[in-house]
This record gives structure tokens, C-alpha cells and sequence, in this order.
């Protein structure tokens, strides 16, 4: 990587939010375009969607002061990409999880909701390869007055609730996850999102390494238990 020492060179710094160009400063995902010899861009196409949403996420909750700590991360997301539509709900899960048993009540609600979802539609889509599943159930477990109400909301409305889920829900899940460990009231929120990040690219790599077919959707209710 290029040192600011260099005249030429301009080294973006890191910092919350969105940015023109490299002299304002960087997010994680416009650092990684930046590396990735892309247009500047805070979405770039050298990283998975769901995995450069989680990315901005932590990016912009985690301290001005841990901030730093997610630069040695960047170029582990370049490349890592894939079109199998399964990764967006496990990165989805794998957020989810994390933050179901420290959210508050308020928001566990929402969250175990739309994990109890993420997992009917990846089951039927033909489940995580092995090594990338995410503990929903132990989390969904950790929280059980949300599991019940996350449950009877769904038998509720069971009808009219989506037999496949979009990229836009799955990603306003992770941003409700990651806000909710940023406002947990733990002591250790930055190194939660940090670590999330990292185990979150990890599972991204084993995922695309292990990638095989989608199998055909079989219906199933998504209120059941997993």
C-alpha cells in the first residue's frame, strides 16, 4: 500500500459516512475501491452487496477512536463476490445472531422476526454449506420472549408474508442488527462490530468456497419452528 509520505500518492484516512474523493477521507467500502483500482465508490463491484452493506455499517456505528482498527480488514473483502443469492441471507443471519441477545427488547422483536424468515427462505433454497451456518437458534433461544412473539406474529400473518426475500430486506436487517449491538449496553461494542466484521468475511470466503447449486424451493411455513 502507498505511504503518505509519498507526494503523489493520496492515502484516504477512514471515517464515518460518504465521501467525494479520496481528500475528504474514506469509508471501508471506498478504501476498498480505492485498493481495487475501481471507480471511487462506496459500492463497488469487487465485494459481495451484502457483505460491503455490513462493511459501511460498522464503518459508521463503530468509535472515531477503534475506527482505524477495520483498515487492515479492507483488502480482505476485494474480490470476494459471488452470484448465488444464498450468501445475502447467510450474512444476514450471521449479523442477526450476533446481535439478537444483547439488542434491546424493542428491538429484538424486529430481529428475530425477520432472522426467523431469513432462515425458512435459505432452508428452502437448500440451506448454508457447511461451515458457514449461522447459530440462529441458539440466538433466537437466547432471547425467548421474542422468539414466541417473533412466532406468533408470523402465524398470524403467515399468508402474506413473502416466500423469498430481497436484497433490500436482508439488508435493512443487518443494519438493524448492527445498530442494535451499537447501542447495546455492553462494554465492549467496538470490538463486538469488529469481530463481527472479521467472522462475517471469513464466512463470506467459506461460502464461496465451497459454492454449489441452488436446489429448487420447496414450500414450507416460514411461522414453524426450526
Amino acid at each position: 500500500m502507498p505511504t503518505s509520505s509519498d507526494p503523489e500518492v493520496l492515502v484516504p484516512i477512514l471515517s464515518a459516512g460518504k465521501h467525494r474523493n479520496p481528500r475528504r477521507g474514506a469509508c471501508f467500502m471506498e478504501f476498498a475501491s480505492y485498493l481495487a483500482g475501481e471507480r471511487w465508490s462506496d459500492h463497488p463491484s469487487c465485494t459481495h452487496p451484502g457483505l460491503a452493506n455490513l462493511a459501511r455499517a460498522v464503518n459508521d456505528t463503530i468509535s472515531n477512536k477503534a475506527r482505524n482498527t477495520l483498515a487492515p480488514l479492507i483488502p480482505s473483502v476485494i474480490g470476494l463476490t459471488t452470484t448465488d443469492p444464498r450468501l445475502e441471507i447467510i450474512i444476514a443471519l450471521h449479523v442477526a445472531s450476533a446481535a439478537l441477545p444483547i439488542a434491546s427488547e424493542a428491538r429484538q422483536d424486529s430481529l428475530a422476526v425477520g432472522a426467523i424468515v431469513c432462515d425458512a427462505v435459505l432452508t428452502r433454497m437448500g440451506g448454508a454449506p457447511s461451515g458457514t451456518e449461522a447459530p440462529i437458534a441458539e440466538a433466537l433461544h437466547s432471547a425467548p420472549a421474542a422468539e414466541a412473539w417473533a412466532r406468533e406474529f408470523l402465524g398470524r400473518y403467515q399468508t402474506k408474508l413473502p416466500e423469498s426475500t430481497t436484497p433490500r430486506q436482508t439488508q435493512a436487517l443487518v443494519l438493524s442488527a448492527v445498530d442494535g449491538i451499537a447501542h447495546a449496553f455492553v462494554d465492549d461494542r467496538d470490538e463486538r462490530l469488529r469481530s463481527l466484521l472479521i467472522s462475517t468475511i471469513d464466512v463470506s470466503k467459506r461460502f464461496i468456497s465451497l459454492e454449489q447449486p441452488v436446489r429448487s424451493m420447496v414450500r414450507e411455513p416460514i411461522g414453524s419452528p426450526s
